[in-house]
């Protein structure tokens, strides 16, 4: 299937800009070669592989927020070319990301490979929160439901679901290569010390 982006997703600022620094043709060489609506074979083994994601999303007035979910390989799951779902464990309670889901459902996933290939993928779409009683709308029958709890060993919260508007590529160029620590990961914990404590001496100064 040829890789292309929707002309919906191209926003009219991007155009503009492309036309006044001289880049779109270069642009349009990307999207023609990079860009797809859907996850590949290989996209969708690439996100079975990583541990980590980064998550932007926005409220309703375009407040951004980006922050950055973890879980064990493949913790983000592709349902199918145009779906994905990752689980919601136990945070500080703010609900910053669900909240502008909530408001705005537009999402931008990033998954960059540190260690093994050096890569990204960027995945943008439309996301909605559900509990797990409603994983059956996906067409999850119970079983499965039942094992991906098993497999979460009854940490997810929830789950988020995104329906993919396009992927494509970051390239390797500026990721930098980390060595990966072996080390036990303490999953929705309330331990201060754990999760970092007062690292940036908030409280002192309040």
């Amino acid at each position: 299937m040829a890789a292309f982006r929707k002309e919906s997703n191209m926003s009219q600022g991007e155009r503009n800009l492309q036309s006044k620094y001289g880049t779109k043709r270069r642009a349009e060489a990307f999207y023609n070669n990079q860009v797809l609506d859907h996850l590949n074979t290989d996209m969708a083994q690439f996100i079975s592989e990583q541990e980590m994601a980064f998550v932007a999303t926005s409220d309703s007035e375009g407040n951004c927020d980006n922050t950055f979910r973890a879980g064990n390989p493949g913790f983000v799951r592709v349902l199918d070319e145009r779906t994905l779902f990752y689980p919601e464990y136990r945070g500080n309670g703010v609900m910053a990301s669900l909240g502008n889901i909530s408001e705005n459902p537009h999402i931008g996933l990033m998954f960059i490979d540190f260690h093994t290939h050096h890569i990204g993928l960027h995945v943008n779409g439309t996301a909605e929160i559900l509990e797990d009683e409603s994983l059956a709308s996906l067409g999850i029958d119970d079983d499965t439901i039942q094992r991906l709890q098993q497999e979460e060993d009854g940490r997810a919260e929830r789950w988020v679901v995104i329906r993919v508007d396009e992927a494509y590529i970051h390239c390797s160029k500026h990721i930098p290569h980390l060595l990966k620590k072996s080390e036990v990961v303490d999953w929705g914990t309330d331990d201060e010390k754990k999760k970092g404590g007062d690292f940036f001496n908030v409280r002192r100064r309040k």
